[in-house]
């Protein structure tokens, strides 16, 4: 009489098991994340009594008065937190590319130890928070005289944005092979040229995760723009979305659409370069 062996069951037969919970998990956690998505578009459509008897309803019917409110407000509370929002983080945005690309190029083709020492303090630097430097910083921008201006926002911006763009940068420069820049020296391009004419067109799927991160942390940020520009430098979105909302106001169909509208410029931001993104965060983590 013969035994047969039990099966060993495969480890991709265990995987396979796993498969239905981690569906579950996944829209159980997406659900919980769609709420506040849900509750904002469905208020936004409604007038203020209509949120405050029943915030989970459809809109019935909807209206378009809370982004007409927001869109015609006689201080122009709106309009110029867009124009000061997009003017600090195009210039932000486009500071931070170009000097991180720069750094990032001359770190990532240079081992020596001075190299390795400045790469470790980049780092550290991104493990500060940055909630403790804020007294550090306002004390900077008033003996420099820009505190309460643009110019300094900016600055405080690039300067918070560059560790992490500069390691991004790294990781993609790694990837190219530097023969594409032996062969350019050889025919006589200069470190200069070499960068912008050979190097820099081929860092595009970095400059697209630089461009989202920063741009998507510029235009959401709230403390900084709050503290540096103070309430006679203009405002930005996201403290004008603040200062919409105190406690003599009750329309909150009008906060709700001034949401919905700060969040359009970002959100097709994204869109824009998002086939760009996840190639540029993949380079960088494989080759950082």
């Amino acid at each position: 009489m013969t035994t047969i062996a039990p099966r060993r069951r495969r480890p991709i037969d265990r995987e396979n098991s796993y498969g239905p919970i981690r569906v579950l998990v996944g829209v159980l956690i997406a659900l919980i994340f769609s709420v506040p998505i849900y509750l904002v578009v469905v208020n936004v459509l409604k007038p203020s009594s209509a949120i405050f008897s029943n915030p989970a309803a459809l809109p019935a019917p909807p209206t378009l008065e809370n982004f007409i409110s927001v869109l015609s407000r006689s201080d122009g509370l709106f309009w110029n937190g867009l124009i000061n929002s997009t003017q600090i983080t195009v210039l932000s945005v486009f500071a931070t590319i170009i000097l991180a690309s720069n750094c990032a190029y001359y770190l990532a083709r240079n081992t020596g130890r001075v190299t390795q020492v400045i790469v470790v303090l980049i780092v550290v630097g991104m493990m500060i928070p940055g909630a403790s430097i804020i007294q550090p910083i306002i004390q900077i921008l008033l003996s420099a005289g820009l505190i309460g201006t643009i110019p300094g926002l900016i600055i405080v911006n690039v300067a918070g944005a560059m560790p992490f763009a500069i390691l991004v940068f790294m990781g993609f420069v790694r990837s190219i092979p530097i023969e594409l820049e032996q062969a350019a020296a050889v025919d006589g391009a200069g470190p200069f040229r070499i960068f912008w004419q050979i190097v820099f067109p081929l860092m595009r799927p970095a400059v697209a995760t630089v461009l989202i991160f920063t741009a998507v942390g510029v235009w959401n940020d709230f403390i900084m723009p709050l503290i540096v520009l103070g309430p006679g430098s203009g405002t930005t979105v996201t403290v004008g979305l603040y200062r919409s909302v105190s406690q003599y106001t009750s329309d909150y169909g009008a906060v709700f659409a001034f949401m919905v509208l700060a969040t359009i410029p970002i959100l097709l931001l994204f869109l824009f370069f998002q086939r760009y993104f996840v190639k540029g965060l993949i380079a960088g983590a494989t080759k950082g």
